[in-house]
């Protein structure tokens, strides 16, 4: 049926079972692009992938999928990450975000990340995640755009919507029991998807992080990293993860 989900007929062609378990820190990054891996479906999937969502809480239009890069599709890839299953993995080299599976498989969504001094890389877990989420900039942001005063921690931020920045869907990145201030979360920008843009959180298509969001459970372990290259040395786990 040309209106199934990607993800279904993805689940199908990486040979994944029912009983898979699944359980905004960003940097930018010089390092060259990787290689795009091909579609496992052909491209006209995506009208429906991508296509309108009504039944949200605010109906999600049609996302203009034509004019992004196709590598940065939702699609199922090899692992790359070395990571187990079960475990996000965002990719500041090449601005790609994985959701680890068994069988050497993982679900690959484009990102847009940080601009360069709002960098952040490390281990850490979901602590939580909500739908059609307020948007409440921390102060540091507010005192660098005072025009951002209204939604501001004192004034109870943002309420939901289309034109909120955290989108449909957010996800929140703690570590070591702490909040980083880095979400995972949705973006009704979607032209920003593989750029590096945002003041620091990994954004994502509406239809995509929808798509995360019922992916995972709170308590699934985080990892901000470079995979463009080699790291020196293996960021070590932290409590929860």
């Amino acid at each position: 049926m040309r209106n199934e989900l990607l993800t279904r007929r993805a689940f199908l062609a990486g040979s994944l079972g029912a009983s898979v378990s699944m359980l905004g820190g960003c940097s930018t990054s010089s390092a060259r692009n990787a290689e795009p891996a091909p579609p496992l479906v052909d491209n006209s999937i995506y009208a429906s992938v991508y296509g309108p969502k009504p039944d949200e809480l605010f109906p999600l239009p049609a996302i203009p999928y034509e004019k992004i890069d196709p590598r940065f599709y939702r699609q199922m890839v090899a692992n790359p990450t070395g990571e187990r299953p079960g475990v996000l993995v965002v990719d500041t080299a090449n601005h790609f975000l994985y959701l680890t599976y068994e069988a050497g498989q993982a679900m690959r969504y484009g990102v847009g990340l940080g601009r360069q001094g709002f960098e952040w890389a490390g281990r850490g877990v979901i602590q939580y995640k909500r739908q059609w989420p307020r948007w409440t900039p921390p102060d540091e942001m507010v005192a660098r755009q005072p025009e951002l005063e209204p939604y501001s921690i004192a004034n109870g931020g943002m309420e939901p919507g289309l034109t909120n920045p955290l989108g449909a869907r957010a996800l929140y990145i703690f570590q070591n029991g702490v909040d980083t201030l880095y979400r995972i979360h949705g973006s009704p920008e979607w032209w920003t998807i593989g750029k590096s843009v945002s003041s620091g959180c990994v954004r994502m298509i509406n239809q995509d992080v929808v798509d995360l969001y019922n992916r995972v459970q709170n308590g699934t372990p985080v990892v901000v990293t470079n995979l463009g290259s080699p790291l020196s040395a293996p960021i070590p786990p932290v409590e929860g993860a």
